[in-house]
């Protein structure tokens, strides 16, 4: 691997007609596990437009009427802030295709197999205190400085819309600076000067230092953004999957999130593997941690597991395949994911990272004193 070269993520906010479509799909799953319900199975997916919204999916034991669903999906979208011509939380049009789970699926999740197969990725590393990567770490915390000036109306021309990038260079492999950053945040009409001021707060802010006289600086580069958000461009579930891990710096499964119920492994293994690098990171074990899970639908156990790190791969590989449990079963009471109901809140700005979710604390089944005595007493069976 090069040692000295620049990487780029990007991150979108609340507002982005994706992560709009995301919010409201889980939103449904949050609804549908309120009872803590284990029998309960959820996968919809949600697309926005202008002023429209069509929900489309799976379910097992929902318990939520129709009646509800199109509350939640109002309530979701005015949460967010749209109140505009082309999306208003009281004008939206909300068509539900929700139908009966497949008796096939069933078969695999009713004993709690996994839900489907696939592949997962969990990464982890000590570029920031979140153990991400910078550059999706740092998008992500620009767009949040924007979010809160938005909702405490510091500026109040500040529209629910905005996505970021941040080219981060390393040198050594470590964080030196930042190349370039790019804002594009929607405004109110003829307020497309006034914007720049608070994008320029906002990047200051999170990057301080890591800026310098050649840091490139792209804010709203077309010139004006007022049309913005499901009335500016199609929304679906599941685009932003990149947003929502390792901003590409770390491999992915292809699988979306949100939308689906713990008994997905797309969603509950992918948790798994990000806690599990997270602790050999926090363990300091190594200082950067890539691990893989694979399944087979209807099979509890995985199919596959793989360590890569610049630390001890055979060793911290041997901890987790004897002391960790990760079949869905055991991911989903690790975690308490049927009882956590706060999918859709959590949905946002990364599933990971800075967040107080279950699947990023810190702490493993078996702890020891101090690295060398994990290590010592693993390699005493290997």
């Amino acid at each position: 691997m090069m040692n000295d070269y620049i990487f780029t993520s990007e991150s979108v906010s609340d507002g982005h007609p994706d992560k709009v479509a995301d919010a409201i799909s889980d939103a449904l799953v949050d609804a549908g596990l309120k009872n803590g319900d284990e029998t309960t199975r959820v996968a919809i997916e949600t697309l926005v437009t202008t002023n429209y919204v069509t929900l489309a999916g799976e379910v097992k034991n929902f318990n939520v009427s129709t009646e509800e669903v199109e509350t939640i999906v109002r309530n979701v979208v005015k949460n967010i802030g749209y109140e505009q011509k082309g999306f208003h939380w009281k004008n939206l049009e909300v068509v539900q295709k929700i139908h009966k789970q497949s008796g096939d699926i069933g078969l695999g999740t009713d004993d709690f197999g996994a839900g489907d197969q696939g592949i997962m990725f969990g990464y982890a590393s000590n570029d920031t205190p979140s153990m991400m990567p910078a550059p999706i770490h740092y998008s992500h915390e620009i767009l949040k400085h924007l979010r809160n000036n938005r909702v405490n109306n510091s500026y109040d021309y500040i529209l629910p819309d905005s996505k970021s990038q941040v080219s981060v260079e390393y040198e050594g492999g470590k964080v030196k600076r930042i190349d370039q950053v790019v804002v594009s945040c929607q405004h109110k009409k003829g307020m497309e000067h006034s914007i720049l001021m608070p994008i320029n707060d906002a990047v200051d802010s999170v990057l301080g230092d890591l800026i310098d006289n050649d840091t490139g600086k792209h804010f709203n580069p077309t010139g004006k953004f007022e049309v913005g958000g499901p009335d500016g461009d199609t929304g679906l579930t599941g685009r932003k999957i990149i947003v929502d891990t390792y901003g590409g710096f770390a491999p992915h499964g292809g699988g979306a999130f949100s939308g689906k119920d713990p008994t997905k492994v797309d969603r509950s293994a992918a948790y798994m593997a990000r806690w599990l690098a997270k602790n050999v990171v926090a363990d300091d074990m190594a200082d950067w941690c890539n691990i893989q899970l694979s399944y087979a639908i209807g099979v509890k156990e995985p199919t596959s597991i793989y360590v890569d790190s610049n630390g001890h791969n055979r060793s911290i590989y041997k901890f987790i395949r004897d002391n960790i449990d990760l079949t869905p079963k055991g991911i989903i009471d690790r975690f308490d994911l049927f009882n956590f109901h706060k999918y859709s809140e959590n949905c946002t700005f990364g599933h990971f990272g800075d967040k107080l979710v279950p699947w990023e604390q810190i702490g493993w089944t078996k702890q020891f004193a101090d690295a060398d005595e994990w290590e010592k007493e693993i390699n005493e069976g290997c």
